[in-house]
């Protein structure tokens, strides 16, 4: 990571992040200087946080693209998701009781990589309800993507895990899923062999359940898919 100057660039992209997105102008006028900020170019493959490292920094990354990963007890990793810029990462941990950091963070599209100290947005929303109501979405959010793989972890069966993953990555406005992972790491996610999800994924593909294309999902037979998970 190189260290460099913060822009007026960067000043709108982190306008853009829920935390500080749509604030008042009286707030956001004087955001800047009641931050100890630094600003880093970051490139590709580097780790910019590592699991089970403390979490020090509000992180955020104002461009680029990141791969987080878990690394279980038997060292295997485990791919979790993408984040894409502009967002906040790994918010909920900065305040938790050990602040130690759940995974690995690594560059897979060089970006811009913004940090604010624990002690100035401990300061900050302090003194401003309205970004601490914020930050307390934001923590909630955040731990409703760790129920989410619960819930898939918590069927028995290889079809019963897909089948929840995708309808916790479904939108509410459509029927179709975009899948982050590759097969190999949705099986790691999912806990399951690849050679068995892509055996159940063809059989449910059959039975005309799901289509699939590259990485895109559609649902097709709603009642069977609700079904194979009651």
């Amino acid at each position: 990571m190189n260290l460099i100057t913060f822009t007026k660039e960067h000043e709108e992209l982190l306008f853009q992040i829920p935390l500080f997105r749509d604030l008042p102008s009286h707030i956001k006028d004087s955001l800047l200087e009641q931050l100890d900020y630094s600003v880093y170019n970051i490139s590709k493959n580097e780790q910019i946080a590592k699991q089970n490292t403390i979490c020090k920094n509000l992180m955020v990354l104002l461009k680029g693209r990141l791969r987080v990963d878990i690394f279980d007890a038997l060292g295997n990793e485990v791919m979790i998701e993408n984040i894409i810029a502009p967002r906040a990462f790994a918010t909920p941990h900065l305040f938790s009781a050990d602040s130690l950091l759940p995974a690995t963070f690594t560059v897979v599209e060089e970006g811009i990589y913004f940090t604010v100290t624990k002690a100035s947005l401990f300061e900050l929303i302090s003194k401003e309800p309205s970004i601490l109501k914020k930050f307390l979405q934001i923590t909630g959010n955040c731990n409703r993507c760790t129920v989410s793989r619960l819930r898939a972890l918590s069927q028995k069966s290889v079809r019963g895990r897909f089948i929840t993953y995708l309808f916790e990555h479904a939108k509410d406005d459509n029927n179709k899923v975009l899948i982050e992972h590759n097969i190999m790491q949705l099986a790691e996610y999912l806990c399951v062999t690849r050679p068995a999800l892509s055996k159940e994924i063809n059989k449910m593909i059959k039975e005309g359940m799901i289509a699939m294309e590259g990485k895109q999902v559609q649902l097709i037979d709603f009642n069977g898919l609700q079904l194979a998970i009651l």
